[in-house]
């Protein structure tokens, strides 16, 4: 089964692709995993239309790079970007493939782990957007957002440095210093680390908090999908669950 990555920010997208295919190194064999394909326009295209808050368009540009992948013979795809899924999550036409959904997955995964209080680290979009406030409280987990303050400085280190694949000392602590004071004084659990590049920046062994690695997550369950030990997804964009 041949596996198509929506790329929307060329890191998270090539982390997602190096991971499904480690995933195939562990369990099937040295140099071998499932057929994977990747489409990636430049993120720049599309961001003033995120900026206007112009989600059908954003959707509409997905939507080609979901058909590319399906004349490229995929038979299910995946977006490894959090904010990309406010769009994707938008009525519409069927996409042309089914797909996998980040948020879905990571709730499925926070629900396995007992977690009852998540703290949402993301975009500014991401934060303020809908998907995690269905995706976890659907599993019985209420998600937490940081401060104002807090989702302005995450936000702003997404956009200057990670997604240029800049990860500097500074940010790091100030991500930590955000995740211990949700932990103390919001009483989380476990933080969702729901922008691709934030675990490049933030890992386990640094966190206060265990993490939800959306990336990682999303490249696994693709590649159940891919060996058969997941369900081929039903979700073509659109809300979910309708």
């Amino acid at each position: 089964m041949r596996f198509g990555i929506l790329a929307h920010s060329a890191e998270g997208a090539a982390l997602c692709f190096l991971e499904f295919c480690r995933n195939g190194f562990r369990d099937i064999g040295p140099h071998l995993h499932p057929d994977v394909m990747l489409d990636c326009e430049a993120m720049g295209h599309v961001m003033p239309a995120w900026d206007a808050g112009d989600h059908a368009a954003v959707r509409a540009y997905f939507a080609q790079s979901v058909a590319r992948l399906a004349a490229g013979g995929c038979d299910f795809f995946a977006c490894p970007d959090n904010t990309a899924h406010i769009a994707l999550e938008m009525p519409g036409a069927d996409l042309p493939l089914p797909g996998l959904n980040i948020g879905d997955v990571v709730a499925e995964r926070a629900a396995a782990l007992g977690m009852t209080r998540v703290a949402v680290l993301g975009t500014r979009f991401t934060m303020a957007g809908p998907v995690y406030r269905r995706a976890l409280p659907a599993v019985g987990i209420a998600p937490v957002f940081a401060t104002a303050d807090e989702r302005a400085d995450i936000d702003r280190i997404i956009f200057d440095e990670l997604v240029e694949g800049r990860f500097t000392a500074p940010s790091r602590a100030r991500y930590v210093e955000i995740i211990e004071r949700m932990k103390r004084e919001d009483g989380c659990d476990g933080v969702a680390l729901v922008c691709t590049e934030i675990p490049l920046l933030v890992t386990a062994d640094v966190s206060p908090l265990p993490i939800l690695d959306s990336t990682l997550l999303l490249a696994r369950a693709a590649f159940e999908v891919a060996t058969g030990a997941r369900p081929l997804p039903h979700w073509r964009g659109g809300p979910v669950g309708q």
